[in-house]
């Protein structure tokens, strides 16, 4: 019996913790993308001539921003 109490409480424990890691792994994901990727992958397409993809990427990711910030 208690053997199977420390059998559940190792399985609720352990899976707490990675849910935690699967939270902050998905937390620096989207930083990574949002502040050095984009940008990057942005002045890649100007640097190649392709300003028409370009602008109206940020223009949309500009919008997104001013509606996630307008909701938070």
């Amino acid at each position: 019996m208690i053997t199977l109490l420390f059998v559940l409480l190792m399985i609720w424990v352990f899976g707490k913790m990675i849910g935690l890691a699967f939270r902050a792994t998905w937390g620096l994901t989207k930083i990574i993308f949002g502040i050095v990727l984009l940008p990057l992958f942005l002045v890649g397409l100007v640097i190649a001539g392709f300003m028409s993809i370009a602008l109206p990427i940020l223009v949309v990711m500009g919008i997104v921003m001013l509606i996630s910030k307008a909701f938070s």
